[in-house]
């Protein structure tokens, strides 16, 4: 099979690879997207049923093409999947559906890479890595070797009717976590949700969904992590149109909250003592947005209804004043362990010098140490928000720009150079 030649090649069609395809197509810039599924294949797949966007229509979205929507609705992943794949069609994105990148490396003593893959080789100038965050379910070393347990992590959970009888245990209370655990409680089931560090912003104030204010208050425009935020999850929802996740009400509701799991020893699970304290956490940063959210509209002079049940707090229930620190597996019916606990990179099709000693990519705004690669989709890669759908997009165009600007450099020819192209031209008879 013959070697193709491409300048940019785009390793994966997700969100990321669908945005960096746009702006190197406005750019002329010629490039190939491969992905080795379908376009958003994470959206249709890897996700349980009911998930729906985390933000507004009128927020999840590309600049270039609106959701067919309610723009205050969240919507469903499937829909999701298919805003992306019309969207490539938008502009004839080169998108190669099917094709598996298994390994890429830099040439020797000649530019670019060669890019092997399933489909054959490809040669490029340049590299961009699209693959996104949602790369390797992580499930923590502590998960019991115990075959009576189904365990499995949020990524392969669908809807409570694929789970066993019995009780459920769900590790981790960030969006997927606490969201699933919901669900599952809502269908009938014995919900034990293990809760660690976490913010949690409402919904909506004042008539405004917290995304609109995490713009106008520059939290998505936030260039680096907070110390002590590094992995700090977020509990938000869209769910049944979008709510705000108050933990308490969680477990009036029914669920027994529990802290950050430590251990498992003999079918019985052992928690941290820190859940009011990760509560207390959540309630802290909650009360901080509404803060900064009043002073913005006192600053501004805005005309936004005044909320003051918002920052009424429902009673300690009985598992945050008296907590529960061990469980025995067995004699509370749990059969099933859901681990919502995250991904890790996993760049080893990448064989390049470009990471550090934990794997974490080097680089500056998505262009990386190593010339020629670069990256997109990462959470702050450039921004809070880089993440999210539509800080995807305006990195992409970052890297697209510098894309641009090396190959002018790479063009360049200097006057010998170019008198002997001159001399090379034939003259016209």
């Amino acid at each position: 099979m013959a070697m193709e030649k491409t300048d940019t090649l785009v390793i994966g069609a997700g969100q990321a690879g669908v945005a960096m395809s746009e702006h190197l197509s406005k750019l002329e810039i010629p490039h190939i997207v491969l992905e080795r599924s379908r376009i958003a294949e994470r959206w249709r797949s890897e996700r349980w049923d009911s998930l729906v966007c985390n933000g507004p229509a009128w927020h999840d979205r590309f600049p270039g093409l609106a959701i067919d929507a309610d723009q205050d609705a969240f919507v469903a992943k499937d829909k999701v999947a298919d805003y992306f794949e019309a969207y490539a069609r938008k502009f004839n994105a080169p998108i190669r559906t099917g094709v598996e990148v298994k390994k890429v490396t830099r040439n020797v003593g000649r530019p670019g890479f060669t890019v092997e893959t399933s489909a054959g080789v490809f040669e490029a100038n340049r590299v961009v890595a699209a693959t996104g965050p949602f790369q390797k379910p992580v499930i923590p070393a502590v998960a019991p070797q115990d075959d009576r347990l189904l365990q499995m992590h949020s990524t392969q959970y669908r809807n409570p009717a694929q789970l066993p009888a019995g009780a459920v245990l769900v590790v981790g209370a960030g969006s997927s976590g606490v969201q699933i655990a919901d669900e599952l409680q809502r269908a009938g089931r014995k919900v034990y949700l293990s809760v660690g560090a976490h913010d949690r912003p409402p919904r909506a104030y004042r008539g405004r969904d917290f995304c609109w204010w995490l713009g106008v208050l520059g939290e998505w425009d936030a260039a680096t992590v907070k110390p002590g935020t590094e992995h700090v999850t977020i509990a938000v929802s869209g769910a049944r149109g979008g709510e705000t996740i108050d933990f308490r009400r969680l477990a009036h509701e029914g669920i027994t909250l529990v802290g950050m799991t430590k251990s498992f020893d003999n079918g019985v699970a052992s928690f941290q003592p820190d859940l009011a304290a990760n509560v207390a956490r959540g309630d802290a940063n909650y009360l901080a947005l509404l803060d900064a959210a009043d002073a913005y509209i006192a600053r501004n002079g805005l005309d936004l209804p005044e909320e003051p049940q918002a920052r009424r707090m429902l009673p300690d229930p009985a598992c945050i004043s008296e907590p529960v620190l061990s469980l025995d597996l067995a004699a509370a019916g749990v059969n099933t362990i859901i681990w919502a606990t995250g991904f890790a990179l996993d760049y080893s099709w990448l064989q390049v010098n470009v990471f550090d000693d934990k794997g974490k990519p080097q680089h500056q705004r998505g262009v990386s140490s190593e010339q020629g690669v670069y990256f997109v989709g990462l959470p702050w890669l450039s921004r809070r928000g880089s993440s999210f759908i539509w800080g995807v997009w305006h990195d992409a165009r970052f890297i697209a720009d510098h894309i641009a600007i090396q190959r002018k450099y790479a063009a360049y020819r200097d006057a010998g150079q170019r008198a002997q192209a001159a001399a090379a031209v034939p003259a016209e008879v």
